[in-house]
Protein backbone atom coordinates (compact mmCIF):
# COMPACT_ATOMS: atom_id res chain seq x y z
CA UNK A 1 0.00 0.00 0.00
CA UNK A 2 3.09 2.49 0.62
CA UNK A 3 4.18 1.99 -2.91
CA UNK A 4 0.63 2.83 -4.45
CA UNK A 5 0.63 5.98 -1.93
CA UNK A 6 4.40 7.32 -3.04
CA UNK A 7 3.34 6.57 -6.71
CA UNK A 8 -0.05 8.66 -6.59
CA UNK A 9 2.38 11.64 -4.77
CA UNK A 10 5.55 11.25 -7.11
CA UNK A 11 3.18 11.58 -10.09
CA UNK A 12 0.76 14.48 -8.56
CA UNK A 13 -2.39 12.68 -8.93
CA UNK A 14 -3.31 14.16 -5.90
CA UNK A 15 -2.80 17.82 -7.31
CA UNK A 16 -4.64 16.67 -10.45
CA UNK A 17 -7.39 14.86 -8.21
CA UNK A 18 -7.65 17.96 -6.14
CA UNK A 19 -8.59 20.36 -8.72
CA UNK A 20 -10.40 17.83 -10.77
CA UNK A 21 -13.00 17.62 -7.65
CA UNK A 22 -12.73 21.24 -6.80
CA UNK A 23 -13.18 22.28 -10.36
CA UNK A 24 -16.60 20.34 -10.87
CA UNK A 25 -18.04 21.02 -7.55
CA UNK A 26 -17.87 24.77 -8.60
CA UNK A 27 -19.07 24.95 -11.68
CA UNK A 28 -22.58 25.34 -10.91
CA UNK A 29 -21.96 28.37 -8.61
CA UNK A 30 -19.65 29.95 -11.07
CA UNK A 31 -21.66 29.24 -13.74
CA UNK A 32 -24.93 31.29 -12.11
CA UNK A 33 -22.71 33.94 -10.91
CA UNK A 34 -21.60 34.98 -14.67
CA UNK A 35 -24.78 33.48 -16.04
CA UNK A 36 -27.11 35.29 -13.84
CA UNK A 37 -25.29 38.07 -12.20
CA UNK A 38 -21.53 39.03 -14.73
CA UNK A 39 -22.79 38.71 -18.16
CA UNK A 40 -26.29 41.03 -17.48
CA UNK A 41 -24.13 44.17 -16.61
CA UNK A 42 -21.55 43.54 -18.83
CA UNK A 43 -24.26 43.06 -21.74
CA UNK A 44 -25.72 46.30 -20.28
CA UNK A 45 -22.34 48.28 -20.55
CA UNK A 46 -21.86 47.28 -23.94
CA UNK A 47 -23.27 49.11 -26.80
CA UNK A 48 -24.70 46.90 -29.81
CA UNK A 49 -25.62 43.66 -27.13
CA UNK A 50 -29.38 43.63 -26.24
CA UNK A 51 -29.46 41.67 -23.20
CA UNK A 52 -26.86 39.76 -21.61
CA UNK A 53 -23.52 39.21 -23.02
CA UNK A 54 -24.43 35.82 -24.17
CA UNK A 55 -26.48 37.64 -26.81
CA UNK A 56 -23.38 39.21 -28.37
CA UNK A 57 -22.75 38.69 -31.90
CA UNK A 58 -21.10 39.67 -34.82
CA UNK A 59 -22.52 38.45 -38.86
CA UNK A 60 -19.90 38.14 -41.24
CA UNK A 61 -20.97 37.25 -44.54
CA UNK A 62 -24.30 35.34 -43.58
CA UNK A 63 -22.72 33.37 -40.60
CA UNK A 64 -23.33 34.44 -36.93
CA UNK A 65 -19.99 35.03 -34.71
CA UNK A 66 -21.20 34.41 -31.15
CA UNK A 67 -18.29 36.07 -29.40
CA UNK A 68 -20.49 36.57 -26.35
CA UNK A 69 -21.11 33.17 -25.73
CA UNK A 70 -17.10 32.37 -26.24
CA UNK A 71 -16.82 35.53 -23.62
CA UNK A 72 -18.97 34.02 -20.81
CA UNK A 73 -16.93 30.44 -21.39
CA UNK A 74 -14.01 32.40 -20.98
CA UNK A 75 -15.28 33.95 -17.72
CA UNK A 76 -16.64 30.63 -16.39
CA UNK A 77 -13.43 29.08 -16.75
CA UNK A 78 -11.31 31.84 -15.13
CA UNK A 79 -13.32 31.97 -12.12
CA UNK A 80 -13.02 28.10 -11.58
CA UNK A 81 -9.18 28.45 -11.99
CA UNK A 82 -9.19 31.15 -9.67
CA UNK A 83 -10.74 29.41 -6.82
CA UNK A 84 -9.18 26.15 -7.10
CA UNK A 85 -5.84 28.11 -7.13
CA UNK A 86 -6.73 29.60 -4.10
CA UNK A 87 -8.49 26.74 -2.02
CA UNK A 88 -5.01 24.34 -2.69
CA UNK A 89 -3.06 27.59 -2.02
CA UNK A 90 -5.24 27.98 1.54
CA UNK A 91 -5.32 24.48 2.93
CA UNK A 92 -2.04 24.12 1.72
CA UNK A 93 -2.48 21.01 -0.65
CA UNK A 94 0.54 21.94 -3.02
CA UNK A 95 2.62 19.78 -0.18
CA UNK A 96 0.47 16.45 -0.95
CA UNK A 97 2.50 16.08 -3.87
CA UNK A 98 5.97 14.70 -3.05
CA UNK A 99 8.60 16.12 -5.57
CA UNK A 100 10.95 13.87 -7.37
CA UNK A 101 14.94 14.61 -6.47
CA UNK A 102 17.03 15.87 -9.53
CA UNK A 103 19.40 13.27 -10.87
Amino acid sequence: MNGFIDFMRSKGIVGLATGFILGGGISKITASLSNDIINPLVGAALPGVTGDLSNGMITVHGAKVMWGSFAINVIDFLMIALVVYFAVKRFGLERLDKKEDAQ
